[in-house]
C-alpha cells in the first residue's frame, strides 16, 4: 500500500529524478514553454512553482536556495530579474499545462507546460496585430494633407497669375 506517498517517482532514482527536474526547470525558465509528458509536467509544476515564489523576494539567501535547486547562474539571474517582476502580483499558479494528445511511438500523453504570464495568445489583453496595408491603395488620412497642400498651392498661384 502506498499511503502518504504523494509525489510521482517517474520510474527513476532520486538523484536522476532531481537532475531531470532541475534541467526541465532550467529549460522552462529559458524558453518559457516546453513540450513533455503529462506526468513529468505535473512533477515539474510542483518543483518549479515554489522556486518562482522564492524568487519574488530578491535576497542573497533566496538566490542561494534557488541556485541549489537549479545549478545554473544564468537561469537564476533570468528568474530573479525578469520572471519575478512579471509575476509579482500573482499569488500562485505560475504555470499552465495544456494537453496536446498522444505521442506516436509509445502513446504517452503529451502536453505543453508554460509560464502563464508569457503566453500572448492566451492573455486577456492580447497585443494588437499591426494592420498591413497595400502600397497601391492610399488611405484617406494620408491623402487629406496632400490634397489640402495642393489646394492651397493652386489658390496661391491663381491670384499671382492674374
Amino acid at each position: 500500500m502506498r499511503h502518504n506517498k504523494k509525489f510521482n517517482h517517474l520510474g527513476r532514482t532520486a538523484s536522476h529524478r532531481n537532475a531531470m527536474l532541475s534541467n526541465m526547470a532550467c529549460s522552462l525558465i529559458k524558453h518559457k514553454r516546453i513540450t513533455t509528458t503529462v506526468a513529468k509536467a505535473k512533477a515539474l509544476k510542483k518543483f518549479v512553482e515554489p522556486l518562482i515564489t522564492k524568487s519574488k523576494e530578491d535576497t542573497t539567501n533566496s538566490r542561494r536556495v534557488v541556485f541549489s535547486y537549479l545549478q545554473d547562474k544564468y537561469v537564476v539571474t533570468e528568474l530573479f530579474k525578469e520572471i519575478s517582476v512579471k509575476v509579482a502580483d500573482r499569488p500562485g499558479g505560475y504555470t499552465r499545462i495544456i494537453k496536446t494528445g498522444h505521442r506516436l511511438g509509445d502513446n504517452a500523453e503529451m502536453c505543453f507546460i508554460e509560464l502563464v504570464d508569457y503566453n500572448e495568445n492566451m492573455a486577456k489583453t492580447a497585443a494588437k496585430k499591426a494592420t498591413r496595408t497595400r502600397r497601391s491603395k492610399k488611405s484617406a488620412a494620408a491623402e487629406a494633407p496632400v490634397a489640402e497642400a495642393v489646394a492651397e498651392a493652386t489658390t496661391e498661384e491663381a491670384p499671382k497669375a492674374e
